[in-house]
Formats: C-alpha cells, sequence, structure tokens
C-alpha cells in the first residue's frame, strides 16, 4: 500500500514523503490521520503544495537577505562602566542587543542571537544572527567607555 505522511512519523519518513508499507500499518496510519492514501489526486495535490512550499521558502530567503544587508552595515554601540585598567564591570547580552536592534526597527527573537565568547572588553566585537538557517548576518558591537 502506497501512503502519503501528513506527519513526521519517528523511524519512518518526514511529512510529504510517499512510502510503500503493509496493507495494516498502512490503515492504521490513515485511520490516525497520519497518512493518506497515495492516489494520482494526493500526489498531485502533494507537488502542488511542495512547490508553493519551495516559493515560500524562497521569498522568506529573499527577505532575510535584506535585513541581513541592513544589519551588517549597522554598528551598535554600549556605554559601560570600566574600572582600573580599562575592564569592564559584567557583559553584554543578547537582551540588551535585542533591545538596541528594536529602538532601530528590526524584529529579531534572542534565540537567533550567536555569542561565541562574552562582550566583555572594550572595542568592537562580531556577532552572528541567524535569520534563517541558510541567512546568517554579522552584527558589529561597540564597547565605549
Amino acid at each position: 500500500m502506497k501512503i502519503i505522511l501528513l506527519k513526521d512519523i519517528k523511524k519512518q519518513g518526514k511529512k510529504g514523503d510517499i512510502l510503500d508499507v503493509k496493507d495494516g500499518y498502512g490503515s492504521f496510519l490513515i485511520n490516525k490521520k497520519d497518512a493518506l492514501l497515495a492516489t494520482l489526486n494526493s500526489i498531485e495535490r502533494l507537488d502542488k503544495e511542495n512547490e508553493k512550499r519551495a516559493k515560500d521558502e524562497q521569498e522568506l530567503i529573499k527577505e532575510c537577505n535584506k535585513i541581513k544587508e541592513k544589519l551588517e552595515k549597522l554598528t551598535i554601540s554600549f556605554k559601560v562602566k570600566t574600572g582600573s585598567q580599562d575592564k569592564v564591570f559584567g557583559s553584554i547580552s543578547p537582551k540588551q542587543i535585542i533591545e538596541e536592534l528594536k529602538n532601530k526597527g528590526f524584529n529579531i527573537d534572542k534565540k537567533q542571537i550567536k555569542i561565541d565568547t562574552p562582550i566583555s572588553t572594550l572595542g568592537f566585537h562580531n556577532v552572528s544572527i541567524e535569520l534563517h538557517k541558510s541567512v546568517v548576518a554579522n552584527l558589529k558591537v561597540e564597547l565605549k567607555k
């Protein structure tokens, strides 16, 4: 029996995969509404959905690339308190970076910001922002006295 998966199923396949399974298991998945019988109409509908999903993904990547260009031109500055020998008290957190980006009109989630080492020294630092799994922007962060 050929079926089309409507959900990701562990050790079987991902949503949209066409599988050849035994009749009993196929009926079980269809009754649970986890799969659909693979007929010509359902396969055509799946192809259309996949095309639409791919088109939407390309649109999203274009949007992310536009945001990436704007972010890479931008430099965010923070004034920090320093002690003797210019040591910074604390460090800059992703939350502070997000606040600055919101003030500049960007809507970035905290989970998208990737900081390798703590930002706790004066000068310029690079921060990676993962806008999409294939689009990563590098933002310059400056710490001033």
